[in-house]
């Protein structure tokens, strides 16, 4: 687990909620504070997407939103003259690129042994920063999991030109 003070947060919340930046990552769950306190919870419904959408997201294994369909939802909640007085967004990723993590890390455990690799961002009004995180289904010592997702996220925030600090 490594946390990421974020920089630029304009810049962060472009990328956030304008960009595509984030897009493939799924939304564990998500809340805002404007006016009043908007929750969401990123498991998705299956009974009300079309027969096609079921049958992708069922084949990828995504048991949850994707971020893209989620943005723009999250962007209307942001808008107007006053900043959000805090927000929070939890972020996975999605099991394909947890296979293709464990793969190209060589490691030696199982995609179904990862219950999740999380990006917690969470912006208090003033600072915005980002959190990783590990789930396992299983007891492990182990981090090099934890070691490679820390790796590929500073490297996304270098590729996408997100400045930050770590702890």
């Amino acid at each position: 687990m490594r946390s990421y003070q974020i920089q630029d947060t304009l810049g962060f919340m472009k990328k956030l909620l304008m960009d595509n930046a984030f897009d493939t990552f799924l939304l564990s769950e998500a809340s805002i504070t404007t006016y009043a306190t908007f929750q969401i919870d990123g498991t998705f419904h299956p009974d009300y997407l079309s027969t096609a959408e079921k049958e992708q997201l069922t084949a990828e294994k995504y048991g949850f939103a994707l971020w893209r369909r989620v943005r723009p939802f999250f962007f209307e909640l942001t808008k107007g003259k006053n900043t959000p007085l805090k927000f929070r967004v939890v972020l996975r990723l999605a099991p394909h690129n947890v296979e293709m993590l464990i793969a190209q890390s060589g490691l030696d455990i199982q995609a179904d042994q990862v219950g999740g690799l999380f990006l917690n961002i969470h912006f208090d009004g003033k600072a915005l920063f980002c959190v990783s995180g590990v789930s396992m289904k299983l007891f492990t010592l182990d981090k090099t999991l934890e070691h490679a997702w820390d790796d590929m996220l500073e490297k996304f925030f270098r590729r996408e030109q997100i400045p930050f600090l770590t702890d």
